[in-house]
């Protein structure tokens, strides 16, 4: 490692909920020491059933030197949280005075080089940058769940994000072997969720309107798109509609299908009885099943999956 490559020697967590706890677990796995913070009653005996549920699947992705559930531990304050960390990844809900108040006392407590990450889904950096007295240290590190299977991270910086640190951050990320995705423009939303957002309301839509039950919308892209997707993403598989001319075909046949009033866009009212039909069908579909249960399949599922991903994905190779 080059001398003036940042040093992440402890990683702290604030707010142990479903994403934080998977960072935790991620963390460990990936051998470093993990302090975390939460001030909520039960949080440390809810992280450490968390992470011993989610240890199997890092088992079977193999885990790094080192590596150790025995390495997390909780502390009574914020302050003492972070003091000594090299990056804080915060986690509290989704709501933007929170955020900023917790942020703003991170940026107190925390040491002069530290890097401050959030998981935020929806705000923009620039907004949580407010306040702050080093903004330049902040940036958005949005992760996906399972964050200890799941390898994407959006990085996002704000108005105030230093380069320096984006790179830092980036290389961090990937030392802990995710896929970096930097953002160069900041939108709500950031990109993954905007694209799930525009599913999800569609999805609405079907089962509002009575065309589809949830069973039968997941059916549709479990075995069409979402199989597809896994592999290539939207562009490379329309990429592959066209033909042997790609792309370039495809467009000139069916793009003229864009101008069509097929997707309404807008989400629906999300009347009691929507939300109603939306949740017996899905425990209606989950059958026996425990929340529980079905999260042992899907990261056995997930880390099989990634393997093939691995094994069948290239980089698309740039025209000379």
């Amino acid at each position: 490692m080059a001398d003036n490559q940042k040093q992440f020697k402890q990683l702290t967590v604030i707010g142990t909920g479903v994403i934080g706890n998977g960072w935790i677990a991620r963390f460990l796995a990936q051998g470093h020491d993990v302090v975390a913070y939460d001030p909520i009653e039960g949080a440390e005996e809810r992280t450490r059933r968390a992470v011993n549920r989610a240890w199997p699947a890092l088992v079977d992705l193999g885990l790094a030197e080192g590596a150790s559930v025995d390495r997390l531990s909780f502390v009574p304050t914020l302050a003492e949280a972070v003091e000594h960390a090299d990056l804080i990844q915060e986690n509290v809900p989704e709501r933007e005075d929170l955020k900023k108040n917790v942020l703003r006392e991170i940026d107190e407590y925390a040491k002069k080089d530290a890097i401050i990450g959030s998981s935020t889904s929806g705000i923009m950096p620039s907004v949580l940058q407010e306040g702050l007295k080093h903004p330049e240290r902040f940036l958005v590190a949005h992760p996906f769940n399972p964050v200890y299977i799941l390898p994407l991270v959006e990085l996002v910086g704000g108005e105030k994000t230093s380069k320096t640190v984006v790179d830092e951050a980036k290389k961090f990320y990937q030392s802990i072997d995710m896929k970096v995705l930097v953002i160069q423009k900041e939108i709500e939303g950031h990109v993954a969720d905007r694209l799930m957002e525009a599913l999800w309301r569609e999805s609405l839509h079907l089962v509002n309107d009575g065309i589809a039950t949830t069973e039968e919308i997941d059916a549709a892209i479990i075995y069409g798109a979402g199989l597809r997707w896994a592999q290539m993403g939207p562009f490379l598989t329309f990429h592959l509609a066209g033909g042997d001319q790609g792309m370039r075909h495809m467009l000139e046949q069916f793009g003229p299908a864009l101008k069509l009033p097929w997707t309404k866009l807008e989400a629906p009212e999300l009347t009691e009885e929507l939300k109603e039909k939306v949740i017996e069908g899905c425990e209606s579909h989950a059958g026996d099943h425990s929340v529980a249960e079905l999260e042992v399949k899907r990261n056995e599922f997930l880390v099989k999956l990634l393997d093939l991903v691995e094994e069948y994905w290239h980089e698309p190779k740039a025209k000379a």
